[in-house]
């Protein structure tokens, strides 16, 4: 399938669009015409990791339609709307407990992971892409995708507003909603108000919390969060935010959701939280936090790691869209759409501030 993709050749250079061509789908793969797919930090971070194996097919936030299957896929058929997100093995023991984010098999199906008889699934003039990003790399107007990370959603649903869910939407609403799981009582501070900061808030909004605190550097995002329901929103460039928040919150923070990936900021967050109180991190940053052991163990407190939300993409995604549906989960606030071809103007807006998640439209 001829198609346009856009490709990372330099990761100090701008992603160029080029002609590709996408292989047919093999017995186990599945065929999608991508009508839209969301930039995520991942996409850039990896871009900007290097590597000598270019050209670097991107992308795994994308929703699209199913032109074709494969004879073993099942569940799935062509004209059928979906929203691509991680792979995952099904088979393995954290596969097995319902943990898909945290499959032994993940980094070899999901960091460009290949078919098993090395053949090219993309092409470009010729020469083999490297591709299978997340088990989609949809930044191109085509990709095949399996049954493990493919989920069948409404054909009414808007794919520009569903193409996030499948990874920074869900990891942030899911660490509220699944890990979290706060009570409306409960005091919550946010670190980090981008996508998947922003989707913790709808996502605590959506569980009647009241008391949602954000922190975050950027001025017309604050501003965005206290519009979707945060009652505070605190530039941490202001000084120390944990006697702040300790101090708005009577005691500390009943939850924290930490989107930064900052040893400092998590440290910062375990400070702050109440006694009993827990931090989720989600942000895959570098460094070592100076947590204060006698802190955590004489408040009985808890910091954990998150990825993808702890969600079942399948059963966790057509959830989201049901909150959205009701409008509970009005990530339309969050969405900006930009034609393909206009990504660095997207990626400029998103560094700005102007926009929170850009999805890029085929």
């Amino acid at each position: 399938m001829l198609t346009t993709a856009l490709l990372s050749r330099d990761p100090a250079a701008p992603f160029s669009l080029e002609a590709v061509e996408v292989d047919s789908p093999r017995d186990d793969e599945i065929l999608v015409r991508v009508e839209a797919v969301g930039i995520c930090h991942t996409d850039l971070v990896t871009r900007a990791a290097g590597g000598p194996d270019r050209p670097v097919l991107l992308g795994h936030e994308g929703a699209g339609v199913v032109e074709a299957v494969g004879t073993e896929v099942g569940g799935v058929r062509p004209g059928d709307r979906v929203v691509l997100s991680f792979r995952s093995c099904g088979e393995c023991a954290s596969c097995r407990g319902g943990r898909l984010a945290y499959c032994r098999r993940s980094v070899a199906l999901n960091q460009f992971g290949g078919r098993s008889d090395k053949s090219p699934r993309v092409t470009a003039a010729g020469a083999r892409v490297r591709d299978g990003f997340f088990g989609q790399s949809s930044f191109a107007g085509y990709a095949l995708s399996t049954r493990d990370n493919t989920v069948v959603v409404d054909a009414a649903t808007d794919p520009v507003l569903a193409a996030p869910l499948g990874c920074g939407f869900q990891t942030g609403a899911g660490a509220v909603l699944n890990v979290l799981r706060p009570e409306p009582e409960a005091a919550l501070v946010v670190y980090g108000a981008g996508a998947v900061g922003m989707a913790g808030v709808l996502a605590a909004r959506a569980s009647g919390v009241e008391q949602i605190i954000v922190v975050e550097p950027n001025g017309p995002r604050r501003e965005l969060a206290l519009t979707l329901g945060a009652v505070t929103a605190i530039d941490p460039a202001g000084g120390e935010t944990t006697a702040v928040i300790r101090d708005l919150t009577r005691g500390g923070a009943t939850h924290a959701l930490d989107t930064t990936g900052s040893a400092t900021v998590l440290a910062e967050a375990a400070a702050a939280l109440a006694v009993g109180g827990t931090v989720v991190a989600v942000g895959l940053g570098a460094g070592i936090p100076a947590i204060d052991i006698r802190d955590i163990v004489l408040g009985g407190k808890t910091v954990r790691g998150c990825l993808e939300g702890d969600a079942d993409p399948h059963t966790f995604i057509p959830l989201l869209l049901e909150l959205h549906a009701a409008g509970r989960f009005p990530i339309e606030r969050l969405v900006a759409g930009y034609r393909h071809a206009e990504i660095e103007a997207a990626l400029a807006d998103q560094r700005a501030g102007h926009v929170v998640k850009p999805v890029l439209t085929w």
